[in-house]
């Protein structure tokens, strides 16, 4: 079974740019309820499949399946629930690590999140210094939640 453990952060400033090269990733969501959450995503002119499971703290089961690229951009555009999330993706090696930075494009611009995948939830690692707050556990932030109340609608 896969499983995924990952801590979320808010970022403090944009210097993680000099760091990595930008991606889009575009995404839909045939599912968004806590405990199933399933996602269609389009990056590096591929398309991805996944189903994520109910989060306990910093973890929850995750599968995730290469699809035709094609299908992908059809489920997004004709069956996924509206609307679908635009972002730019910035993988930043640190350390033992990879984070992911995502800036958030149209409804949810202005958001920038970044993420660490783990081994294990107590897992050690070095925080770099345009990391802010840890939001991990908090539903606001999760890309599911932001399709039905996008950041620019946040007070």
């Amino acid at each position: 079974m896969g499983i995924e453990i990952e801590k979320k952060f808010l970022v403090k400033n944009d210097s993680y740019k000099n760091l990595a090269e930008a991606e889009i990733y575009s995404q839909g969501f045939l599912s968004t309820e806590k405990e199933r959450v399933v996602r269609v995503r389009i990056s590096k002119e591929k398309g991805w499949l996944t189903v994520k499971g109910l989060s306990k703290g910093a973890k929850r089961s995750e599968f995730e399946y290469e699809i035709p690229v094609n299908d992908a951009a059809f489920m997004i555009d004709k069956i996924c629930q509206k609307p679908n999330i635009l972002k730019k993706r910035y993988h930043i090696p640190w350390g033992k690590f990879v984070w992911e930075v995502d800036e958030f494009l149209n409804e949810n611009e202005g958001l920038v999140i970044a993420e660490i995948e783990l081994e294990a939830e107590n897992q050690e690692f070095q925080l770099p210094d345009w990391i802010g707050e840890e939001v991990t556990g908090e539903e606001k932030y999760y890309n599911a939640y932001l399709i039905k109340h996008p950041f620019k609608s946040w007070k």
